[in-house]
């Protein structure tokens, strides 16, 4: 049994580190497919079930026998199809094809090595029983946390009722006209003293005019926010008015120096928390309406509401169900994340993000000299 046990952990760590996970309730709810399949492209066919009966064996280990007395082609391991697939079930079920291929290989291998190092007596040292209590933690803890999961998973259509209703401006979709009018203007930098005057027919000429002031960075950046503030408020009267929103688009582009093509103004399908909090406010607008001008450090943004519709519970069903789910999860989870204090003595001060290894060995040695001969 505890050989077995020994295996099992050896073959999770291998399987489990080789094996993408699947994403999450939530990550799979958002995600869209990497491309869409070729319309006239023809449907591959099924696989053929594999012929092989329940009894049949699938691993065979020619030479490992638990009879030491056994010579030959006597001595030999036969695992059937019934025996593999529950020890691949309970590391993962549903274990893909080429996996299944190299998780009994891997069995295979770790099974003679084991039992020889049984043979050896390496399970009867210390440090064996300390690895072998703390497999048994680690699997207890994966057990631990497919149990979680299940649990957290368990979301009652009652319970989806009932975040719809106390969450329903949530499901609330739009459609807007949006101008963007940028930050800033683009600054372009002043000409030189020499192409000034030879613009103005003679350096005579430019050195009978006062020079103008130069303004600082700062103050240019300070005035160009300013600028577009101002352009954004025109642009938003203008909008109110019924201009159309493309060509409003177009002069605030031009108005902050920009090159190219703006982005387009129309958004639909616009759900309440796809959009920045600062810009939330404006799915309470009536249709037709033009918001105020809402500026921050990106820029400056100006709505006018289409249309707006209140998704109907069941189309959002399994959207609330993973959200629900994914909640749950981390909650379960909470009061096993913390509560662990470390002594900074022995481990060392925490590192925050980005911060660098401290230096290995003795921080009091003294460094070697590299120039000595």
């Amino acid at each position: 049994m505890r050989l077995q046990f020994l295996v099992c952990l050896a073959l999770v760590a291998t399987v489990c580190a080789q094996t993408p996970q699947p994403p999450s309730p939530t990550a799979a709810a958002g995600a869209a497919p990497s491309a869409a399949p070729q319309a006239n492209a023809p449907a591959a066919p099924a696989p053929e079930p594999p012929n092989v009966s329940p009894d049949d064996p699938v691993i065979t280990i020619k030479g490992f026998c638990p009879d030491s007395t056994l010579q030959g082609d006597a001595c030999k391991t036969v695992i059937t199809k019934t025996q593999f697939e529950k020890l691949a079930d309970s590391i993962q079920p549903g274990m893909a094809a080429p996996m299944r291929r190299q998780f009994a290989t891997r069995y295979s291998q770790v099974l003679t090595m084991s039992s020889e190092g049984e043979k050896r007596g390496l399970d009867k040292t210390p440090h064996f029983e300390e690895s072998l209590r703390l497999a048994r933690m680690q699997i207890l803890a994966q057990e631990l946390t497919k149990a979680l999961q299940t649990d957290a998973n368990n979301v009652s259509d009652q319970d989806v009722e009932d975040y719809y209703q106390k969450n329903v401006a949530n499901y609330e979709q739009a459609t807007f006209v949006k101008l963007f009018v940028p930050h800033t203007k683009r600054v372009i930098p002043p000409a030189t003293p020499a192409k000034a005057a030879a613009k103005e027919g003679s350096s005579t000429a430019a050195a009978s005019k006062p020079a103008a002031k130069q303004l600082s960075p700062e103050e240019q950046e300070k005035a160009g926010v300013e600028a577009m503030k101002k352009e954004a408020s025109l642009l938003r009267e203008r909008l109110v008015k019924g201009e159309d929103p493309d060509k409003l688009e177009k002069a605030a582009f031009v108005a902050a120096g920009l090159p190219g093509n703006p982005p387009p103004t129309k958004m639909e399908k616009v759900r309440r928390t796809s959009l920045p909090a600062s810009q939330q406010s404006v799915m309470e607008l009536k249709v037709d309406e033009v918001s105020e001008v809402i500026s921050d450090a990106s820029g400056n943004y100006i709505y006018k509401l289409v249309s707006k519709e209140t998704l109907p519970v069941d189309s959002v069903k399994n959207e609330i169900h993973n959200q629900l789910s994914a909640q749950r999860y981390r909650e379960s989870m909470q009061r096993f994340q913390s509560g662990a204090e470390l002594n900074d003595a022995y481990f060392g001060p925490a590192r925050g993000p980005g911060m660098p290894m401290p230096p290995r060995g003795n921080p009091g040695a003294p460094a070697k000299d590299n120039d000595r001969d």
